[in-house]
């Protein structure tokens, strides 16, 4: 099993940090779909300290998610410090983990994400700096390198370990290529073979096969998964059975998808309230839609839809055409069958 500091996880899948993805009502549908570990959507130490409203309910852990992991990004010392102290002291979360790997220029152009992957003594200076001020373990999750002529992956790891850090995840990509192209999980594996602190591996998990190959490829002692959990929150639980078991659960159907992503629209509306819930819903509502027949018809009418109540009618419509096509379809198979 996955164990961070003295924080035992139950397995190895671990929900990644996505921004503008990764509140309370996402990260407990993980949770509640069998995640080892779920990361919280990044914040600013700035605005840690800042103390207003919104950041601190960014703060905000529902103990049904723990353990939890909760990040924090900033480019000088004594304000990443005490934004972590904020975190280790009035907050329930499990794991503090410092943001390497934000490719966002707003981001970089402060002296954070992933322009420390630049300066492996930068790294160990800011982890240090943190690990020792606070109690709750210390994470990092950092990129490759820079670009492809600075992938400083190993040495930047050994700078985390030397630190005090207690563990690294690494996405398999450069800063320059966002999300584009290829992970590279040889990198991975050689961060692996170079630390030992646990190493969580991220890039191009898209499938519970997709987990496997990369844990067998890079030795890594988790597998992070965060596109790939986008509207589909099954892929989680599918992984965490296939490595358990071997076994690969048949994806949900239709109805089921709904189901949850009404469950999802009703907690951000806990949140946020409805009209902000249905307007952050949109994009989520693509996802979950996703290779569903006509989806792209029914993602459109969502778009202009501004309660909760026409979000539910068009979905329960469209559900229903669905099952209506798959009841013919079956009949249609079972008379051709007759037939013959």
């Amino acid at each position: 099993m996955l164990k961070i500091g003295d924080i035992e996880m139950k397995n190895r899948v671990v929900l990644a940090p996505m921004a503008g993805v990764c509140n309370p009502a996402f990260r407990l549908i993980a949770k509640e779909f069998g995640t080892g570990l779920v990361c919280a959507e990044m914040v600013s130490d700035k605005a840690i300290l800042h103390g207003n409203k919104r950041t601190m309910e960014m703060l905000f852990v529902d103990e049904r998610e723990k353990p939890l992991s909760l990040q924090i990004f900033g480019g000088d010392r004594e304000t990443l410090v005490e934004a972590a102290k904020v975190v280790d002291q009035q907050t329930n979360a499990d794991i503090i983990d410092i943001n390497m790997g934000c490719p966002v220029p707003k981001v970089t152009s402060c002296d954070a994400g992933a322009r420390w992957l630049l300066d492996p003594d930068k790294i160990y200076e800011m982890v240090s700096a943190v690990v020792g001020a606070v109690s709750k373990p210390v994470t990092v999750k950092m990129r490759i390198g820079w670009d492809d002529e600075h992938i400083f992956a190993v040495d930047n790891a050994k700078a985390v370990e030397s630190a005090g850090g207690s563990a690294v995840s690494v996405h398999g990509r450069t800063r320059e290529q966002q999300y584009t192209g290829k992970a590279n999980w040889d990198i991975i594996r050689d961060v692996k073979q170079a630390v030992a602190i646990p190493v969580i591996g991220n890039g191009d998990v898209f499938s519970p096969e997709d987990a496997k190959r990369l844990l067998e490829h890079t030795g890594c002692d988790g597998v992070m998964i965060g596109r790939g959990a986008l509207g589909n929150p099954w892929m989680l639980y599918r992984t965490i059975q296939y490595l358990a078991s071997g076994e690969l659960m048949a994806d949900p159907l239709p109805r089921e998808k709904m189901d949850v992503a009404m469950l999802h629209l009703d907690r951000l509306a806990a949140l946020r309230g409805e009209a902000a819930a249905v307007r952050e819903m949109r994009k989520h509502l693509a996802w979950y839609l996703k290779g569903l027949p006509g989806a792209a018809r029914v993602k459109d009418v969502i778009m202009e839809e501004t309660g909760r109540e026409g979000v539910v009618e068009i979905l329960e419509k469209f559900i229903s055409s669905l099952d209506a096509d798959a009841l013919a379809e079956a009949a249609d198979k079972a008379n051709s069958q007759a037939v013959h």
